[in-house]
């Protein structure tokens, strides 16, 4: 990551909560990386896509999973092929991993707007996880309490822990505490 502990307790402060606290959520959310390859990353969502496109035909779109980059994008290009507007909506963006429709919930006219925002920098990035986090008080007071639990219902589904144990991976507030703790060290 090439932000400096210094701005990422900037915008934790920003909001009310900890360096480590706003650490823990970017780390497990996207590994604390935000770019790959000078690409933003990513992790397209088929099954938001079909939500948004009952009838888009099949393709590398429709049989993503959560892969690597290239994966990742060879999937959203062809989605971006059939909507391009729909296919940034069903993407998570950056270091937040922030699905693209909620661009009006942080300020953006347009998803367009906020994914070129997001690929102007890690701190642009960070700076829309704050904005994210700060427009969701429940999701707010649980970080601030260092409730993993809820932050992980509230960022992830309450099915988040099923979703762990079908891929065989850490649930994520079991993830997010051992994150905090390393990085509040």
């Amino acid at each position: 990551m090439n932000l400096t502990k210094s701005q990422i307790t900037e915008i934790a402060a920003s909001i009310g909560v900890d360096y480590a606290s706003l650490m823990a959520f970017i780390s497990v959310e996207s590994g604390g990386q935000g770019f790959v390859n000078n690409k933003i990353i990513i992790q397209f969502e088929p099954a938001w896509f079909k939500k948004m496109v009952p009838f888009a035909p099949s393709g590398a779109w429709s049989i993503n999973k959560v892969e690597n980059q290239a994966k990742e994008y060879e999937a959203f290009s062809n989605a971006f092929g059939i909507d391009a507007n729909k296919a940034m909506q069903a993407t998570s963006w950056g270091l937040g991993q922030i699905m693209g429709f909620h661009y009006g919930r942080l300020g953006y006219k347009t998803v367009d707007n906020m994914v070129d925002d997001f690929k102007k920098s890690e701190y642009q990035q960070v700076a829309g996880i704050a904005k994210y986090i700060s427009t969701s008080p429940t999701l707010l007071k649980a970080l601030k309490a260092r409730d993993w639990h809820t932050v992980a219902v509230n960022y992830n589904g309450a099915g988040y822990k099923e979703l762990a144990a079908k891929y065989g991976r850490e649930p994520y507030n079991i993830s997010m505490e051992k994150a905090y703790s390393k990085y509040a060290a």
